[in-house]
């Protein structure tokens, strides 16, 4: 019965959220990244730069780790004029000079001669990026985090499932309550803290999943992500917040409704096995996050180069495995 009722309920949200896109969205930001992506595994690098090239002009806000990526694989190929050039928009989306110099993937472009450019011009491009952060919702989600990661250390010192679940849902629950409703309130007011509104990625996204992930009789009640929900789909056809972040937290949702015996990305819960394949995926490319095949083929190309994607982990590190059919 769970699972058809998730089942149900994600593609009638999928359903709604498709019919009210736009035509030009950060939907259609990622899956150019994933075409970029597909380019790459196919060995035809200097189209993929290109690529990158041209949808890092049509988006005034970027993915940092979009950025890194294409400008290492430039400096990988030798294409030393697209790497110069894709620094910039990373320094305006957050990349530091601190960054750049300790990553040795582009210490060839600190020997030309336009790097001293880029050096004379990087503290106005790193204003541009402090300019676009809103810092006192930074400041007050960082709090909830640190709140939220000192509650959550208290179900590590209870032994045993059943005294972890009683201090779930006695002591984390209204605590996390409190949370969802600051939470959306900041939704309301500012949009999803994530990435482009506070620089960070990691923050919004944890409480969300520890809220997701309290209990299954908890989760089965629960209405306040349900009430949420709706906003995370919209700030992620704004850039707000990153395919790999909302399926973080849909993930857990589904794993703590079903005790870990259900997935819909593949990053939480249960090894899909081959018969799920092809739901999983679609879970995916609904969202803008690239298939588990190409994740794990982009891994490869990370062993064989040395060349880093920052690819997202989740309960899987490294490949995503499928499990074979019994």
């Amino acid at each position: 019965m769970i699972r058809f009722s998730l089942t149900l309920t994600l593609l009638g949200c999928f359903s709604i959220f498709n019919k009210s896109v736009a035509q030009e969205n950060y939907l259609d930001y990622h899956s150019k990244v994933i075409e970029c992506e597909q380019l790459i595994v196919e060995g035809k690098s200097t189209a993929a730069i290109e690529k990158y090239d041209s949808l890092f002009s049509q988006f005034d806000f970027l993915f940092l780790r979009d950025v890194k990526v294409a400008t290492e694989l430039s400096a990988y190929k030798k294409e030393h004029e697209s790497a110069l050039k894709f620094i910039r928009p990373g320094i305006k989306a957050g990349w530091t000079l601190k960054s750049i110099n300790k990553n040795d993937k582009l210490k060839s472009l600190r020997e030309h001669v336009a790097w001293k450019k880029i050096l004379s011009e990087y503290d106005s491009l790193h204003q541009i990026y402090l300019s676009r952060l809103t810092i006192p919702v930074k400041g007050q989600v960082h709090e909830m985090f640190k709140k939220d990661q000192k509650k959550a250390f208290g179900a590590l010192l209870r032994i045993g499932q059943k005294a972890q679940n009683k201090y779930a849902e006695r002591k984390f629950a209204p605590h996390s309550e409190k949370q969802l409703a600051q939470l959306d309130s900041i939704l309301n007011q500012h949009g999803y803290p994530g990435e482009q509104l506070i620089g960070n990625n990691l923050w919004t996204s944890v409480i969300l999943c520890h809220h997701n992930s309290i209990s299954v009789n908890y989760n089965s009640k629960d209405t306040l992500y349900q009430q949420l929900r709706p906003k995370l789909m919209r700030a992620l056809k704004q850039g707000e917040i990153s395919p790999y972040e909302f399926a973080q937290i849909e993930d857990w949702r589904t794993a703590g409704l079903s005790d870990h015996e259900l997935t819909l990305f593949g990053f939480i819960g249960k090894i899909p096995g081959a018969s799920e394949l092809a739901m999983v995926n679609n879970n995916r490319a609904q969202i803008g996050l690239r298939s588990i095949e190409l994740r794990n083929k982009l891994i490869d190309i990370e062993k064989s180069t040395g060349l880093n994607f920052y690819l997202p982990k989740g309960w899987q590190n490294g490949k995503i495995t499928v499990a074979n059919n019994r």
